[in-house]
């Protein structure tokens, strides 16, 4: 079951967004130096849009954009405190010396800037913080924002020139006699794919199923399985950041779904055959479907609406077997890449080949994905193998995190979508 993050009383409350569009960008750390321009505005919405995917922005500005722009709105819009001066604390080391960072991204870059990176000049804050991440090598994406004739200035050119293969330059769109500063939402398409947004998943639509469910024998009591819905959001998260669009239909785990899915919550196997049915008939074509919830595979034939009193001495209850969500995939998305998930218990591997060779040939998927959870997986649940069983092929993947797991298999699913 999802639980809602509590913002702590220190916690900047504009980074309520942060993830809010996907989490391609979680653990990356972008400086956004901001040169004088009157295109400088536009920073603003390009901070907001790396950290609703997931970035941590601080901004460095130089005197003239502070003269058009109050830092306190670099400050609102990132949540960090904005770099308008160099001090003692050495804040162009802090943000620029040997991965300190993981981006430079000059936005707007006017022709004064360019010319200081190009010829080593380090007299502001902004061209200071640009001199040392190039010496480190952190790499630098520039954004060029100036009248068309500057643009076309020989000297200009030449630093244009000399920085290329150092510098990623993102054009600037010529129009009304100016090379005017790319807008915002290209600006960050450029930084995904250098992040890892994947060719072949992006934009791709997935539906997907994670966690437990739990049957209620009365009000207050259920039975369940112990998945935690790990793995499932794991997997959900790495898709994500790969540009796919991911739905998320998600049974009551511990983990909290990541931002970027779509996510409907249910708590039992009726609620999740009914919602995954629910989403298969809609007319949009899916991609991809991911079976990956531990789905109770009976629930109690009559349900107490009272609650069963604690006098009796035995308790009969007669179980009925639920229906297999997978099977209703490929009845309406025919199409779309079907994957499931099996597991079996202290049983040899060619054993669970079989078993996930069965599954696949009875529910039409393509992929399954198959482990033991038995004695030595609850040894430490947090560490798991697969066996990625599909048509052809098996792969297994060795003991890994849960974390790399999920990385194998975005991998598998990449190749198979080629």
């Amino acid at each position: 079951m999802a639980v809602k993050k509590k913002i702590k009383t220190d916690d900047h409350l504009s980074l309520d967004i942060v993830s809010s569009h996907g989490t391609e960008l979680s653990g990356k750390r972008i400086v956004l130096c901001v040169a004088g321009s009157v295109a400088a505005y536009k920073a603003i919405e390009l901070a907001r849009l790396l950290i609703r995917h997931g970035a941590d922005v601080t901004c460095v500005a130089s005197s003239a954009v502070t003269r058009l722009i109050r830092p306190d709105y670099f400050k609102w819009a990132t949540g960090n405190d904005v770099i308008t001066k160099l001090t003692g604390r050495l804040e162009h080391v802090r943000l620029a010396d040997y991965r300190r960072s993981d981006l430079l991204i000059v936005y707007p870059g006017t022709a004064n800037t360019l010319g200081k990176l190009a010829n080593g000049i380090d007299d502001t804050p902004v061209s200071t913080v640009l001199t040392v991440g190039f010496g480190s090598k952190i790499p630098i994406m520039m954004c060029l924002a100036m009248h068309e004739s500057m643009y076309e200035n020989s000297a200009v050119k030449k630093n244009i020139n000399f920085l290329k293969g150092k510098v990623q330059f993102v054009d600037p769109q010529i129009a009304e006699g100016k090379a005017k500063a790319p807008e915002p939402e290209y600006v960050l398409e450029e930084v995904l794919d250098r992040f890892g947004v994947s060719p072949v998943l992006k934009n791709k639509k997935v539906l997907m199923t994670a966690g437990p469910t739990i049957e209620y024998i009365d009000p207050v009591r259920v039975i369940t399985n112990i998945s935690t819905g790990k793995t499932g959001v794991l997997l959900a998260s790495e898709l994500i950041s790969a540009g796919a669009r991911v739905s998320m239909i998600y049974g009551p785990g511990y983990e909290r779904p990541p931002k970027g899915a779509k996510v409907t919550n249910v708590k039992t196997s009726k609620e999740m055959f009914d919602a995954t049915k629910k989403e298969l008939k809609k007319k949009k074509k899916l991609d991809v479907v991911i079976m990956a919830a531990a789905v109770s595979d009976y629930t109690p034939e009559n349900f107490s609406r009272a609650k069963i009193k604690s006098t009796r001495e035995y308790l009969d209850i007669r179980f009925k077997k639920t229906p297999k969500i997978i099977d209703l995939v490929k009845k309406y998305q025919k199409d779309a890449f079907l994957i499931g998930f099996k597991a079996g218990t202290d049983i040899s591997q060619s054993n669970l080949i079989k078993l996930a060779q069965k599954k696949m040939s009875d529910s039409g998927a393509d992929m399954i994905i198959a482990n033991d959870i038995g004695r030595e997986y609850q040894k430490n649940p947090q560490i798991n193998r697969v066996l990625i069983v599909d048509k052809n092929n098996v792969r297994v993947s060795g003991w890994k995190k849960k974390e790399m797991i999920v990385k194998f298999i975005k991998r598998e699913i990449e190749n198979k979508l080629k």
